[in-house]
């Protein structure tokens, strides 16, 4: 008899192409009806309500109820890292295409993942970051600095607050798009927020795709010193 965490099992559940296409779209962050993820999974709705009742069953996708509507999401951001890692894993080990990634520039450009910022204006944000100092990769694990959490409380970042999330504060996440890692975890998901808040940028609105002002891309870049 064999011990511990049955992976087996989750991994046959998103290993079929129909409930690893609800998984992402998901992966958006956006709460997703039955008859949308239907759409993208490419499957009747019956169907889709089939999977979804499997997803709800193993904890990975949580469902609201709002009048008539039923929305789903996915359960938490560790199942949002572990689709994140997976999606990096496979464009790693077996390319699609010689340019990977989303061919819509915008989306190559920048995107939520999650609950925070991908593509390539993640990728340089990430890149400054850790060239600055304010990020530290030490034995594979990544730390904010002394001098990192004196920059982001500047930057408006409440740092208590994120410590008392149960989740990292810093986590890599490789960038399928890319090919590179961009900045996840709590600090992550606080960065984009606080973008949003200072109006540098927007999420184009049933899109993952994040749309910088001109002022604000060039406000990003003079603040972390992004490289062009």
């Amino acid at each position: 008899m064999k011990h511990g965490p049955d992976i087996a099992y989750i991994a046959a559940l998103i290993g079929d192409p129909a409930r690893a296409n609800i998984l992402t779209a998901l992966l958006g962050g956006l709460s997703l009806t039955a008859s949308e993820l239907a759409v993208e999974a490419g499957v009747t709705k019956q169907t889709c309500s089939s999977h979804l009742s499997r997803l709800k069953q193993a904890d990975l996708i949580a469902v609201e109820t709002q009048g008539r509507h039923r929305y789903h999401r996915l359960a938490d951001s560790g199942v949002a890292a572990l689709l994140e890692n997976l999606m990096g894993v496979a464009a790693a080990r077996r390319p699609t295409r010689v340019r990977p990634g989303p061919k819509e520039p915008a989306l190559r450009q920048a995107r939520v993942c999650y609950d925070h910022l991908a593509g390539d204006l993640g990728v340089a944000l990430f890149d400054a970051l850790l060239r600055d100092g304010v990020l530290q990769r030490t034995h594979k694990q990544l730390t904010l600095t002394e001098r990192g959490r004196a920059e982001m409380e500047d930057f408006g970042i409440d740092l208590a607050a994120l410590g008392r999330l149960r989740r990292p504060l810093c986590r890599s996440c490789l960038d399928w798009s890319a090919r590179r890692s961009h900045l996840a975890g709590a600090l992550g998901a606080a960065l984009l927020e606080r973008l949003f808040e200072l109006g540098w940028a927007r999420r184009v609105e049933g899109t993952r795709i994040v749309d910088f002002t001109q002022s604000g891309r060039l406000a990003l870049t003079k603040r972390f010193g992004l490289s062009p």
